[in-house]
């Protein structure tokens, strides 16, 4: 697996074989990531994976048991944070709530005894970034939880971050206003051209922001590529079941080009596997067709059927896996059916120490997908 974030662009962060442990369990497994200048990269993966760690060890929050750190080349190892070229905007903002808009975000530069002139300038070059203008003399206790992450987000750029760091800034935000502020952030992040690095368990918002997505499990990466890679082509069956939902089932590689599982063969587009060899195969329910029973590559019985607005959400029993759809058509529990697959919308992937414990839809429901989307607290590894 390469752990190398394809790019054009020069690395301004590399984490070279960084290894973190607390009270005797390992929170970062000789984890390597380079990081290019100027993308906007996402850490994804549930809590306990190892994210917030990395975010801590490139902030200097946080020194490696093993490893080196490297920022536009020079090790930094022992550089406290104040010293580093990187910014941070936590999940609690920190606002100071005696002080203003404008005392707020001009607090870091006060602090760094710039001149009264240009912090006004860069005060209100930051307000209408963030577009706050007008806003300056608000206090922090009246503005609303988007408001405040403007304000937080205008305090630490106002520094001229090299780098900015940001752990589950919208975590505490409402759905609708979540999604404003994933648009906003991108918008931002595309105006000045600095790196962002997002950490997130939310895969649509990883999905929806990102250049770059790394996702993490027990302190080990287990992939890095672009969103569409990400999600077109995972690398194990921990990936594809995490990023979006996914029928994953046991599978024969019999040749290039020929895929065989729930007891019949279908031609694919993957190759390179040895004859014969036993594989992961991925199919993403909106990627499957419901037809006829006598069309069908194969057949079942619909179990559940669950509107979700936009499609259904179709649950098939197969020879006891239940396969998961997605179509805006119509179906009955208890109608027999069969499934069309083309061969494009099947994925091979090598067996890894995650197969067999994904796969089927017999457990699925609502209230255990919620659970599984708890917002992480503080990542406390």
């Amino acid at each position: 697996m390469n752990n190398t974030i394809e790019t054009q662009k020069k690395n301004i962060i590399e984490l070279k074989n960084i290894t973190v442990r607390f009270d005797g369990e390992t929170i970062l497994d000789d984890m390597s990531l380079s990081i290019g200048d100027g993308e906007f990269v996402t850490l994804l993966g549930s809590s306990g994976c190892g994210k917030t760690t990395t975010l801590r060890i490139i902030a200097g929050f946080l020194d490696p048991d093993e490893g080196e750190v490297f920022f536009d080349s020079k090790n930094i190892n022992g550089v406290p944070p104040y010293k580093r070229e990187v910014n941070t905007i936590f999940q609690r903002y920190a606002l100071f709530p005696n002080y203003n808009v404008f005392d707020n975000i001009a607090y870091g530069l006060r602090v760094r005894h710039v001149p009264e002139a240009e912090v006004k300038q860069r005060v209100q070059e930051m307000l209408t970034l963030v577009n706050l203008n007008g806003f300056e003399k608000r206090p922090i206790t009246k503005l609303s939880g988007g408001q405040q992450q403007r304000v937080a987000i205008a305090r630490a750029l106002i520094l001229r971050p090299k780098v900015l760091l940001l752990d589950e800034p919208l975590a505490a935000l409402d759905l609708k206003l979540r999604k404003d502020m994933q648009n906003e952030l991108k918008n931002i992040q595309k105006a000045l051209g600095i790196t962002f690095i997002f950490v997130t368990h939310d895969q649509e918002e990883a999905l929806s922001m990102s250049d770059t997505v790394v996702v993490m499990n027990e302190g080990k990466i287990q992939q890095i590529g672009s969103p569409i890679d990400i999600y077109n082509e995972p690398e194990n069956a921990f990936v594809a079941d995490f990023i979006g939902e996914s029928n994953i089932l046991d599978g024969i590689m019999k040749k290039d080009l020929l895929a065989s599982f729930s007891g019949r063969d279908f031609n694919c587009l993957d190759k390179g596997f040895e004859p014969n060899e036993p594989v992961d195969i991925v199919v993403r329910p909106e990627d499957v067709d419901i037809v006829g029973v006598n069309e069908g590559m194969l057949k079942g019985i619909v179990t559940s059927v669950t509107f979700r607005g936009v499609h259904f959400e179709i649950i098939v029993d197969i020879g006891g896996f239940k396969w998961m759809i997605q179509t805006t058509d119509e179906h009955r529990a208890g109608e027999e059916v069969g499934l069309y697959i083309e061969p494009d919308a099947i994925h091979v992937m090598k067996k890894s120490k995650y197969s067999g414990q994904f796969g089927d839809y017999s457990s699925y429901s609502d209230e255990l997908d919620e659970l599984n989307q708890l917002p992480d607290e503080e990542d406390e590894e």
